[in-house]
């Protein structure tokens, strides 16, 4: 799953998004890129665990869009 992560600004970011994502239920791992606004979340997740998830540290995920 790709996300957009709204409100990174710096590494201690990166770090909590990061952490978030690697502890939703069926996450086998996470990367986050603060210069992208972007993470991949790789495993068996919901959307809405994901969200809540990143939501609880502070910052909101959406579902990529490619232009």
């Amino acid at each position: 799953m790709e996300l957009r992560i709204e409100g990174m600004t710096c590494g201690h970011c990166v770090h909590a998004v990061t952490q978030a994502l690697r502890g939703v239920a069926g996450a086998r791992s996470a990367e986050v890129s603060l210069e992208k606004g972007w993470a991949r979340v790789d495993g068996e997740v919901s959307l809405a665990d994901v969200q809540a998830a990143v939501a609880e540290e502070g910052y909101k995920a959406s579902l990529w869009k490619r232009a």
